[in-house]
């Protein structure tokens, strides 16, 4: 099976990650793991400030803070997966990364904001349910 797990850093990462290894019977060795996590854009008129390198080199730092620990994590259960990191709007990121890499399913944590919170916040869990084509498995 080939599975996309979205990735933050936060505490819901520690989680799905926690639960997946939990159930190993279910989603453990074997399959073709696909990290990733999204960074936001740097708005354009802050980018002018700096040189490309400065904003790229920030880009890295933030994707690498995330996936540090979440490749220590999975090396750590034996799993095989590849680390993706892209820079724009978390829901895009995921979006796009499940429709052109073929995925059986894609798992992600959730914040468990309340439905007002997820109005004025906005939902990255929301947003992928919604739009996508492949099964999502949200952990909370």
């Amino acid at each position: 099976m080939k599975i996309l797990l979205a990735v933050d850093g936060s505490a819901c990462t520690k989680r799905m990650l926690a639960y997946l290894a939990a159930h190993d019977e279910f989603l453990g060795k074997g399959h073709r793991y696909t990290v990733l996590t999204a960074t936001m854009a740097v708005p354009p008129h802050a980018e002018g400030f700096f040189d490309r390198e400065t904003v790229a080199n920030y880009y890295r730092a933030e994707a690498q803070d995330v996936l540090k620990p979440v490749r220590a994590f999975i090396a750590q259960q034996g799993w095989d997966a590849e680390f993706v990191d892209k820079v724009g709007h978390a829901p895009d990121a995921i979006l796009e990364a499940e429709r052109q890499g073929g995925f059986d399913l894609v798992v992600m944590g959730s914040h468990g904001h309340s439905p007002l919170a997820s109005v004025l916040l906005g939902s990255v869990t929301n947003k992928v349910l919604n739009h996508s084509r492949t099964p999502v498995l949200v952990v909370r």
